[in-house]
C-alpha cells in the first residue's frame, strides 16, 4: 500500500513540492517520502485511536473533509514538513493544501473503483491496523449493512 500511496503523492507533487522554491530540488524525493509517511502515520493513528467511523466515512462517502480526518492529515503533514525541511508554516501549509486534496481524492477513488486493484479496502485496513484486519473487517462490514 505504501508504494501505491507514494506513487499518488509523486503523481501530484508538481506544483506543491517539485516546483516549490521552499523545497530545494535535491530534497524533492525526501519531501515526497515524508509526505507519504505522514499520511500513512495519520491514518494508522486514526485506526489505532478507534476512529473507524472516520476511516469508513472517508471511503464510503468519498469526501475527505466530511470524514473528519482531513484536519489531522493537514496538521501532521504541515508539522512534519516544517520539522524535516526547516520551512515556515505558511510554506508547509501551502504544500499540504495543494497536495492533500488531490492525493486523498484519488486514493479514495482508486479504493472504490472495482476496475482498479492498486488499493483495496481490506488491504488498506490490514496495513493500517498492523495486520489485525479480521476484527477490523468485521467492524467495517457492519458499516455497509
Amino acid at each position: 500500500m505504501f508504494d501505491n500511496l507514494l506513487n499518488l503523492v509523486k503523481e501530484h507533487a508538481g506544483d506543491a513540492i517539485i516546483n516549490n522554491p521552499a523545497i530545494p530540488n535535491e530534497k524533492n524525493d525526501e519531501a515526497i517520502n515524508a509526505t507519504t509517511n505522514s499520511i500513512m502515520d495519520t491514518l494508522k493513528t486514526q485506526v489505532s485511536s478507534g476512529n473507524l467511523n472516520g476511516i469508513m466515512d472517508l471511503f464510503k462517502g468519498g469526501n475527505v473533509n466530511a470524514s473528519g480526518i482531513s484536519s489531522a492529515l493537514n496538521s501532521n503533514v504541515v508539522s512534519d514538513l516544517m520539522k524535516k525541511f526547516n520551512i515556515d508554516q505558511s510554506a508547509a501549509s501551502g504544500i499540504a493544501s495543494n497536495l492533500l486534496p488531490k492525493v486523498m481524492d484519488n486514493f479514495v477513488k482508486k479504493t472504490n473503483d472495482p476496475n482498479d486493484s492498486s488499493f483495496d479496502l481490506q488491504g488498506i485496513l490490514s496495513n493500517l491496523g498492523g495486520g489485525g484486519a479480521g476484527g477490523l473487517m468485521d467492524t467495517v462490514k457492519g458499516f455497509f449493512k
